[in-house]
């Protein structure tokens, strides 16, 4: 059973109203939300927060309900257009709706550990670390948000989303939020790296005197139609890219990265290092 409600954000309207239509489906069938949960292999408190409107629904959970409660694909439908929008930088929105359908998603950073794998600490001190300082309620919905996007991770959908990852050493070796924040996160990053056969991570090392990656940031996905799509993101901007061209050329840049970054098994040897030496 899955089972993750912590760092919900405030209800949208979008979230309430797919709620209440699955509220209103799960009666008609005649079952309590304890009943209902372990039919579709999910915790009470997960089904309560999903009505709420205080935690997206996961794909999955949405094919799993509209299988038990014979939803007619209005569950599906609605699912759609149930977002966590106001934690998103606006030009952002549409790559974050294009994550959700990918079916391998490819992400350098240079910058920051990518806020798939990020942790809650990690998470707000990235965000208190850059001016303007926001407002308390402004880092509860980024982070929100940010947790919102890793049920991507997730490995239960019949077909997995393949995930790649390549982050700088010197990410790491910054030690943003301190040493606690820095323990914490690299034991994530081994844990996701344990848990999830979906997901590969690649440290490039400090030193990498030949760097395919120079020109900054490139995230990459594949759509289910085996479309192709790339993303770029610098100070307040972020550009979609769909030129078939361009696109090839930062496949190139990527597949070449893979090779000059460490293996994932000397990046966990390299992580547990780390991790020691805190």
């Amino acid at each position: 059973m899955t089972n993750s409600t912590a760092n919900e954000p405030e209800p949208s309207d979008s979230l309430k109203t797919f709620g209440l239509v699955h509220k209103a489906f799960r009666k008609r069938a005649g079952l309590t939300q304890e009943e209902f949960a372990p039919l579709v292999r999910y915790q009470p408190g997960t089904v309560a927060s999903i009505e709420q409107g205080r935690r997206l629904p996961p794909r999955v959970y949405v094919e799993r309900a509209e299988e038990v409660l014979d939803a007619f694909g209005v569950l599906r439908a609605a699912a759609k257009y149930a977002t966590r929008q106001p934690g998103l930088a606006s030009w952002f929105r549409r790559w974050a709706d294009l994550e959700g359908l990918a079916i391998t998603l490819c992400t350098y950073e240079c910058r920051v550990i990518p806020g798939l794998l990020q942790t809650e600490a990690y998470a707000r001190a990235v965000i208190w670390s850059v001016p303007l300082r926001p407002t308390d309620e402004q880092v509860e919905q980024r982070v929100a948000a940010r947790f919102a996007r890793q049920e991507l991770l997730s490995t239960s959908p019949e077909r997995p989303t393949a995930f790649s990852f390549i982050v700088e050493q010197a990410v790491l070796e910054r030690h943003t939020g301190g040493e606690d924040v820095t323990r914490e996160l690299i034991d994530h990053l081994l844990d996701v790296n344990e848990r999830h056969w979906n997901v590969e991570i690649q440290l490039m090392p400090l030193r990498q005197p030949v760097h395919a990656g120079l020109d900054g940031p490139m995230h990459l996905l594949e759509t289910p139609e085996h479309e192709w799509l790339a993303y770029a993101e610098g100070q307040k901007t972020g550009h979609l890219i769909s030129d078939r061209q361009a696109i090839s050329v930062l496949q190139q840049r990527y597949a070449k990265m893979r090779s000059q970054a460490l293996t994932p098994e000397d990046t966990v040897s390299l992580l547990q290092q780390m991790q020691g030496a805190l």
